[in-house]
């Protein structure tokens, strides 16, 4: 397996793990709804169940950003060499190696680092149509690129 089959499988990995997580987080905040009933505590039954309906609004917002990110993941297409960055490129620089895809950070591939960010992101958005041997400007450094894949 090629590095960047690599990367877009470590994406994918990342993706699923949170939409578990979650939906995890959904089905026991909907049996914690559930099983909350009126106690003598009137007020603190509402506060309750006022923070899990809160919760359960964060987890869809949470859900909705998971899904985004999987459709950018499926209109990837991989296998085309591009001269330019584009979603799918890995960018090699001076400073540091990053995969155009999906923000999750920082990932190790064969003792290899990179910084795995998307289009939206500010370094990404300098590098997007970027081609070997340009420059970006981010956060006053000047950073050359080396190669991109």
């Amino acid at each position: 397996m090629n590095i960047k089959e690599e990367l877009f499988k470590e994406c994918l990995l990342y993706v699923e793990k949170r939409r578990k997580t979650i939906e995890d987080i959904i089905t026991s905040n909907k049996k914690a709804l559930l099983s909350e009933t009126k106690s003598s505590a009137g007020d603190k039954h509402e506060t309750g169940r006022a923070m899990l309906q809160l919760e359960m609004e964060k987890a869809g917002q949470q859900i909705q950003n998971v899904e985004k990110m999987s459709e950018t993941l499926h209109k990837m297409d991989i296998s085309k060499p591009s001269d330019f960055a584009r979603i799918g490129s890995i960018i090699y620089t001076e400073k540091a190696n990053y995969f155009l895809a999906i923000s999750i950070g920082q990932i190790v591939v064969d003792q290899t680092s990179y910084f795995v960010i998307s289009s939206a992101s500010p370094i990404g958005k300098l590098l997007l149509g970027k081609r070997k041997g340009d420059r970006i400007n981010f956060n006053g450094n000047s950073i050359k690129i080396s190669s991109i894949q």
